[in-house]
């Protein structure tokens, strides 16, 4: 594990920009860093989800059946469409590089949508465009 960079980086991150200093310390409060080497699969395809995981360095292939159908990097994020719509995991994510991921497991990511509703919305429009582009890739 490692440390956290703080509030400036999270206001980075398009699905935060438009929460508050205050807002932002609590979301940094629930994060825990966590580092991965290449190849090491972050999510499974088909198991239930358990955590919501941003990208703070590194890279990592989306795979459906083992098709691989996207990238996510620094300061994209992962895990909420299983999260939101409390269903197995819709796809596996590998890491291509060496990673550094935050992750916020499933009771806190719940709890800070109960607290900050304003982040449903981006949530789900970002929810909404990848399970478009995985209906256009099959």
């Amino acid at each position: 594990m490692k440390h956290r960079a703080g509030n400036e980086r999270l206001a980075k991150i398009p699905l935060f920009q438009n929460l508050s200093a205050k807002q932002l310390a609590a979301v940094d409060g629930l994060v825990t860093a966590m580092d991965f080497a290449p190849g090491r699969e972050l999510i499974r395809q088909g198991e239930p989800g358990r955590e919501f995981m941003l990208v703070v360095e590194g890279e990592a292939e989306v795979r459906r059946d083992g098709e691989v159908i996207a990238t996510r990097g620094p300061g994209d994020f992962f895990g909420e469409t299983a999260l939101l719509l409390d269903q197995p995991r819709n796809a596996s994510v590998v890491a291509t590089t060496a990673m550094t991921i935050e992750v916020i497991d499933r009771k806190e990511f719940r709890r800070l949508l109960e607290q900050y509703p304003d982040l449903h919305a981006p949530l789900l429009e970002a929810t909404a465009q990848r399970l478009a582009a995985l209906d256009e890739s099959t």
